[in-house]
Parts: C-alpha cells; structure tokens; sequence
C-alpha cells in the first residue's frame, strides 16, 4: 500500500474471521445459542468455547494450512469448528456424509484431512471406509452427551470433543495473518463425475458476512434480517457454510437454534417453542415440514423463509403463503459463496393478488451489494431487459472461489473471459430482477428451439393432485428431445396422464408455455431421486428415461 504520511504505528486492519466474533461478544454476551432446545449457551460461553478448542486443536498438532475436517449435525458444535478451525490459520473442510463411498474418499484424500471431528452417528460410515484413507492422522468423537463410548475396530480416536474442550485452556489471542488465506473448502455435489473443491478466504467469508448483512438488513419488504429476529439453519451445515447464514447471525449476535439431525416433528417444535423467525432452505426442507402430520394446527405466521438451491414452485410459494409463512426466493451457488440475490418486495408489490405476489416471490431477485450480474447470450452481449430473451448469468463479487482447487482445467473454464460462468439460464426485467429459467444441461432442445423445463415443471405442480414433479429432456426421433414430466400423486388421488397434459395444454393456449409444451409425455413415480443436498437430480432421471 502506498505510503500517505499515515502512523507509522497504525494498525493494518486484517479481514479475519476472528474479527466477526467482536460485537456480539462485547454487547449481546448473554444472547443464546440452542442445541435441540436443551443445551443453552450465551455468546460469552461461545467464544470461550471456541477459543478452548481452537487451543485443543494446536494441542492436538494442527498447525496453519493443515486441513481438520467435520462430520457432525447442524450443531453449536459446528459453528464453534466455523470459526475455530479458520481462526487459528488452519482450513475447515465440511464433509458431506451423504456422498457415496467413493466420492467421500476422494474428497478427504483430495483435500488432505489431517484431523476429522466425527459425530457418533457417522462411525459406520468411518468405519466402511477407514481402511482406504490415508491422510487422515487422528480422529476426534463426537459423543453429542451419550454416556457409552462406542468402538470402532482399526479406528483410535485422540479424544472426545468435550472432554478435549474441558482439558484445554482457552487460547488467550488468536493471530493475525493474511486475509487471503484458505480458510475453508468443500465438495459440490454435481451429478457427472469427481466432486470439485471449491474454496474461500477469511477475507472472502468477512466480505460475504457484512455485504449480505447490510444487504439484508435493509430491506423493508422482503427477507430482511435484523438483530431482534430469532435465526435457525434448515441447509445443511456441511453445504456452502450453510449458506453463510451462521456468520450473518453470529455477527448480527441474534439468537441462533441448532437443531441436530433433520425431524420433521422435532424441527416443528423448535420453530414453535423457540420462536424461530428467520431460516433458509432448500423446496424439499419446507414441503417436507408442511406435510408432516407435527404441521396440523401450526403457527407460522413471522416465519421468513428464503429457498434456494433450487427454483421455488409457484404452488409451494402459495401455500407457504397460506400458512403465514414470508416465503422468498434467493440465489446463489457452491462457487459463490453462496449468496448473490434475494427478492425485495417493494410497497406496491405488497398490494398485488396472490397470484402477483406469488408470481415476485418466486423470482431470483436482484443482485445484493458488489454483486456485478449479468445475463448475456452465446457471444457474450447483455441480453435484452424485457424478462423474456435468456442467457446465461455470470458474475463477478470479491466472494466467488476463484477456482477448484488442484483443477486448473475446470477452474480456466469456470472463469472464461474473466467472468464466473454459473450455467444458470436466465431472463431479466427493466428493473434488474433476474427470473431463472433453467441450467444449461437441463433446457429441452425441442425441434431446435429452447423450451424450459422449470416453467413446465412448477405448471405441472400447480396441478391440485400433483405431490411433486420434475421435467426433464428426453430424445425424440422427430423433434431431437421432448418434455416427460415425472409425476408422485398425492397420497389417496387418483391422476391420468391425459389430465396432466390437459392442464398444460391450458396453459399454451393461453400463451404463457410455447406450443413446443405439448409435446409433453408424463411418467408416474413413487418418488423423484435427490441429490445429496435435497436437489431434484434429473442425471438419474434421465438416465432411468432414455435422456442421457
């Protein structure tokens, strides 16, 4: 930096993760973290806790730029590990225990795991694959309070994560050094070969915290989220930071509910009891919590829900509307960081009907601060702002991974031209708010023309006997590809595929789907294949009907 006659003893203020701990400690010490609605811990105990492992870690021989991996539910546990681990210069991988077998392997060989913290409940998963693991020096138990201590035959463990907390001395200061160090990584969980390691830099996670924050915190109409609101995470914490979320809160110092492993009944009534305010998840999450008989009778009105991960279906926006639920779409992905836009409601929008309030909420939004977005076509030009021509969204922000790591092939194309390419097609509307109309892989080449298969999906799911849909491209002799929408009824209904196609044809006649949409074929499943992360995962369908 260039010399301006400044303090020679000034103070170059690093972006650390250590320094998102500050406020809350200092002004809202005795705000809770709670852990399935039992264990209950000021901020003050946080940070004490954090600095007590952050010295069991060191004690343990981990040392900066070595790798300590997590296996454990959404837990204080884990959000102490989101800062610990990166405070004391070491790299936090969350694991995805979801992976099949061999992609887990990959991705802790592939990242050099030194240490994993592993919760009791993944030890089968440990001990199927512990003999094919070689990085991995030592592990540490998690024993979530159980008074057994389970055996695993070839696995040592160092220490119980407590019991380590309880021995080690709180680290007194944490260090400072270069905000551009790796301070964590994971693994997406894409559908076509090994995962890709995505990674982020304390000054990366400090920019994503307090731009979202202030992002956030500004809206009126919309997700906002502010220090009087009471926060609990339904995204996993292994996936993408949990969105970042944790960092906002823990920074906004609000409190925060963990609630362990994914229970429908169980997460019901920690949003009821602990009166939880704000959370963020994928469509499944929610459609799962809504139908599950804990649902009846409850209260879910101040309840603000973004989705994300995945388009929000204009029939789930609507019923979340009808429970009382300030249900809003958000984007971002895994090379992000995540977060890039939210919907923001403005008054008038508040004054619209359902089906034009339902029609806002389900947008992708409008790009939050030092967000740079556009959607440009094949040669790379703006796309018209008319919310019909598409493209394909890239960006730039200070947040986005700035490649995969050991992947200097796949880290050069994400970033041709010097823009992150996201695959994501999209439209944009004279105000700047994006609408998503499909992934690249996914759009249905039908006779040469474009046809998305998100809009055709969430018509299909606006059908009243509809549980769930996904449409995918399938190869056609005659038109190249057609649409097959592949249908679960609701439980008791009774459905033909000729009323499916009836109900969509209503809609090109209309004009709101292209004529291409009544080619669509329907399929009848008993359930729609996931990703790990609760995504549809249209390879397997595809693969199942002839579309790869």
């Amino acid at each position: 930096m260039e010399n301006q006659n400044g303090a020679s003893s000034a103070y170059a203020y690093p972006l650390l993760i250590k320094n998102i701990l500050l406020a809350p400690v200092a002004y809202r010490a005795d705000e809770e973290i709670v852990y399935r609605g039992s264990l209950r811990l000021t901020y003050a105990d946080f940070r004490e806790r954090v600095a007590r492992l952050a010295a069991a870690l060191i004690d343990r021989g981990v040392r900066r730029g070595d790798t300590v991996a997590v296996m454990d539910w959404d837990s204080h546990r884990y959000l102490e590990c989101y800062f610990a681990i990166p405070m004391i210069g070491a790299v936090l991988h969350t694991i995805n225990p979801r992976l099949p077998a061999e992609q887990l392997i990959y991705t802790i060989e592939h990242a050099e795991d030194r240490l994993i913290l592993v919760h009791r409940d993944f030890l089968p998963l440990v001990q199927s694959i512990k003999g094919r693991i070689d990085s991995v020096k030592e592990y540490v138990l998690i024993n979530d309070g159980e008074k057994d201590r389970p055996q695993v035959p070839g696995v040592e463990f160092s220490g119980e994560y407590e019991e380590l907390l309880a021995k080690a001395a709180p680290l007194p200061e944490f260090p400072d050094f270069d905000e551009n160090l790796r301070a964590t990584t994971f693994y997406t969980t894409g559908t076509t070969g090994l995962p890709k390691a995505v990674y982020f830099s304390h000054r990366q996670l400090v920019l994503h915290t307090v731009t979202a924050t202030a992002s956030l915190s500004s809206i009126n109409s919309g997700p906002n989220f502010r220090d009087e609101d009471v926060y609990m995470p339904l995204t996993p914490m292994f996936h993408v930071h949990a969105w970042g979320i944790p960092f906002i809160a823990t920074f906004l110092g609000v409190k925060q509910v963990y609630p362990g492993k994914y229970v429908p009944p169980a997460l019901n009534a920690l949003l009821r009891d602990e009166k939880v305010t704000f959370s963020h998840c994928v469509p499944t999450i929610l459609g799962m919590l809504l139908k599950d008989p804990s649902a009846a009778g409850m209260e879910y009105s101040g309840w603000k829900v973004i989705i994300g991960g995945a388009a929000l279906p204009k029939a789930l926006a609507s019923a979340a509307l009808d429970r009382g639920i300030d249900i809003f779409a958000g984007y971002g992905m895994s090379e992000t960081c995540p977060v890039l836009s939210f919907v923001r409601l403005r008054k008038e929008d508040l004054k619209l009907g359902r089906e034009g309030q339902v029609a806002k909420r389900v947008r992708t939004g409008t790009p939050m601060g030092l967000v740079q977005l556009r959607v440009v076509d094949s040669k790379g030009k703006d796309v018209s702002r008319d919310d019909r021509s598409s493209g394909e969204i890239v960006v730039r922000t200070p947040w986005l991974t700035q490649g995969y790591y050991k992947d200097a092939k796949n880290s050069e194309k994400l970033w041709e031209g010097g823009w992150l390419h996201t695959q994501d097609v999209a439209a944009v509307d004279e105000s700047g708010s994006v609408r998503i109309t499909d992934r690249l892989k996914d759009v249905i080449k039908v006779g040469g023309e474009w046809l998305s298969s998100l809009e055709i999906e969430d018509i299909v799911a606006s059908h009243p006997l509809v549980a769930e849909s996904a449409v995918i491209g399938v190869k056609d002799e005659k038109w190249g590809e057609i649409p097959l929408a592949c249908v679960v009824v609701k439980e008791g209904a009774e459905l033909t595929p000729h009323k499916i196609m009836e109900h969509v044809k209503g809609y090109v006649d209309r004009g709101v789907l292209p004529r291409e949409a009544i080619l669509l074929r329907v399929a009848f499943e008993d359930s729609i294949a996931k990703t790990s992360v609760g995504k549809t995962d249209k390879l397997a369908l595809r693969k199942k009907h002839g579309g790869e």
